[in-house]
């Protein structure tokens, strides 16, 4: 069997794809990345690799999200891309009319608008934590619940109250109050799902033209009580798809597929890459007004890689001692 590897290294999240030839999902794979990418990532493709069958061959890799390009060095990438194509070509490969893709991850959300199957508008937000999955977390343990426990006592709202959605601080402050006003906790759960959408469609969303299909990905999917107040607040049938948590990588896993048809063979490094050491530095290039911060990346102790010098300084330097040795 031929499969295609999809990575999506993310700040909360690492999730890893296997797809076949017919695009059909085979491994899907999602863990935390607790602040380091490289352990996260190498645990994944050690319990991946270590658990396909014989016969089977990984033709191609392509990686996504935040520490795309770490991840793309490390495993030998076909194809780099960003969280946006990534994650609209999933949308299209599972409902090909899509229109509308609402995307809610840890620490950022995204909102992606397509026209015939193409980006036509996009928009995101990486600064503000009201409108992520981390502010629902953070919330969740203030009340000793688990997200699990947090997510479905929304749905036992009776009376959802209003809360302060525009930062995260002054939420948590409403929240409090509510509490101690003697509102009910379905009702203040509700009510924080309520503010979490509106922070998102009031900032990510404004302006767009958000119409049916909608797409409802990423980890804060999993949370009904938000997809509940999408429907409220959008007044159309939210989709959750059955592999909401890792569209990203299979958007990864399917931009592989294609860009290794016009290869003759893939950079992949396969099963070397459990016995390897992975490790990175970094230092401030002083040569300019610039003042890049340049990352290293070593595999067992040689350096493999450079990236994050604007005018390519270091980055070709170490390419010219490369062909050298």
């Amino acid at each position: 069997m031929n499969l295609y590897l999809g990575i999506d290294v993310g700040s909360v999240s690492t999730n890893l794809v296997l797809i076949d030839d017919n695009q059909k999902v085979r491994y899907p794979y999602y863990l935390r990345t607790r602040g380091r990418p490289i352990e996260a990532l190498k645990k994944g493709l050690i319990e991946m690799l270590t658990s396909l069958g014989p016969g089977t061959k990984i033709k191609a890799a392509g990686t996504t999200g935040s520490g795309r390009q770490l991840a793309g060095m490390i495993v030998g990438a076909d194809v780099v891309k960003n969280e946006i194509t990534a994650h609209a070509v999933a949308a299209v490969s599972l409902i090909p009319d899509v229109h509308s893709v609402l995307e809610i991850g840890g620490q950022d959300s995204k909102i992606i608008i397509i026209e015939n199957g193409v980006v036509a508008d996009f928009a995101m937000n990486t600064v503000c934590a009201a409108g992520t999955g981390s502010f629902l977390d953070q919330q969740a343990a203030r009340l000793g619940l688990s997200i699990e426990e947090f997510s479905h006592l929304a749905l036992k709202a009776k009376n959802p109250v209003r809360i302060a959605g525009r930062c995260s601080v002054f939420a948590e402050s409403d929240m409090i109050h509510k509490q101690q006003m003697g509102h009910s906790l379905p009702d203040i759960i509700a009510g924080l799902c309520d503010a979490l959408t509106r922070n998102y469609l009031n900032n990510v969303g404004k302006g767009k033209d958000i119409k049916p299909p909608v797409i409802f990905q990423g980890g804060v999917a999993a949370n009904p009580g938000i997809k509940v107040a999408f429907e409220k607040a959008l007044g159309v049938e939210i989709i959750v798809p059955e592999y909401y948590s890792v569209m990203g990588a299979l958007g990864a896993a399917i931009l592989a597929k294609e860009a290794i048809a016009e290869k003759e063979r893939t950079e992949f490094k396969g099963v070397a890459l459990i016995n390897s050491e992975f490790n990175t530095s970094s230092f401030e290039c002083q040569g300019c007004p610039n003042v890049c911060e340049v990352i290293e990346l070593y595999e067992n102790g040689l350096i493999k890689a450079r990236w994050g010098d604007k005018c390519n300084k270091w980055t070709d330097a170490l390419n010219v001692y490369q062909e050298i040795s």
